[in-house]
């Protein structure tokens, strides 16, 4: 047992009226202790429900993302003209709605836009489809490569996969909590902000709950984050929905410069997202976008496409982006990318 992170538990789970939050130092302490198991699994459970119930705060997850950053694995910077952006997506991943992330990120790629992701296999408590399985259906398998060799892709493509079974097992751990006391932990909000990346980079977060963003914000201002955005996505995604307005916040420096109330039905779109139904369906209709043919999941590509190379700086708006994007996927640009980065995964 862990005298001292007994000292910390007692802190966050003394309730209301006695319970406190944690100081940066401390949560990072706290963090690190969990991931080395140097907490037996009762002290790990015990916090890890306790500061859910608790709710964290944004410098208690700038010391758990200062304890990811000492411990965890982190791809090195590359010489692209721009700062890659960090995509952070629910790990549990996807079980209602189709996921365009991955076209997103191929459409930023082949405009030269690098895009790190991150996650790992199915995970509580969704237990949801992963990105791993979307890139290994469009055949792209980042499960076997070591860290360096997801550098040498990194380098080669501009796509990034940081994937914790193989490059971060002491987070993987954590897994088996979060399924045995059957909640999101803090570590699921803290996971969306984290950037396994040692240059500059552009933090793009989805979320749920309004007041997820404010934590992000006092997160990742206390990190020295000067660009990063957050979106009201599907399923606690970056994809933007096309049922209701998507919510986003610009974040510079410490200030939240503007937000963003964007309707699909504003730029041609109709109010309907794709659902999702199985794995192999979801990967023949992204071969679909990837062959430019028209579809509902295209119009999703569209709609995510032009906002994401709007916001990446690439096109000047909105309707130029989408215009783009429909240029990238119809031309077959996209479609011969995704081959070069299969290929370039094959020889790894």
């Amino acid at each position: 047992m862990s005298t001292a992170f007994r000292e910390l538990l007692k802190k966050v789970g003394s309730g209301v009226h006695t319970g406190e939050d944690l100081t940066r130092a401390e949560s990072m302490a706290a963090t690190k202790m969990m991931l080395l198991a140097e907490a037996t699994p009762a002290q790990i459970g015990a916090f890890l429900i306790a500061h859910r119930i608790k709710r964290p705060t944004g410098e208690e997850l700038a010391g758990m993302l200062d304890a990811y950053s000492e411990l965890g694995a982190k791809l090195q910077p590359i010489n692209f003209a721009r700062s890659p952006i960090v995509l952070g997506i629910p790990y549990d991943g996807r079980s209602r709605t189709a996921p365009i992330s991955p076209i997103t990120a191929l459409l930023l790629i082949t405009a030269n836009q690098p895009v790190i992701m991150h996650g790992s296999d199915r995970s509580p408590t969704k237990y949801g489809l992963p990105l791993i399985e979307i890139w290994q259906g469009l055949g792209v398998d980042f499960s076997k490569l070591s860290l360096a060799q997801t550098q040498q892709v990194f380098e080669t493509t501009g796509l990034g996969f940081v994937y914790l079974p193989q490059h971060f097992s002491q987070a993987q751990v954590i897994f088996d909590y979060r399924d045995q006391i059957g909640k999101r932990p803090p570590f699921a909000t803290m996971e969306l902000v984290w950037c396994p990346y040692t240059g500059d980079a552009h933090i793009i977060a989805g979320f749920v709950h309004p007041p997820t963003e404010g934590m992000f914000q006092g997160a990742l201002t206390l990190r020295g984050t000067s660009n990063f955005t957050t979106v009201k996505g599907l399923e606690g995604s970056c994809d933007l929905p096309r049922d209701r307005t998507a919510i986003v916040g610009i974040f510079t420096g410490d200030a939240l410069v503007e937000h963003l109330h964007l309707s699909a039905r504003d730029y041609g779109f109709s109010n309907k997202n794709v659902p999702l139904t199985s794995t192999p369906e979801l990967v023949a209709a992204m071969q679909t976008v990837l062959q430019g043919k028209p579809s509902e999941l295209m119009q999703s590509a569209l709609w995510n496409g032009g906002f994401y190379l709007w916001r990446s700086g690439i096109c000047s708006d909105m309707r130029s982006g989408i215009a783009k994007a429909e240029e990238l996927l119809t031309s077959g640009e996209v479609a011969q990318k995704l081959k070069e980065i299969s290929a370039v995964v094959k020889k790894s």
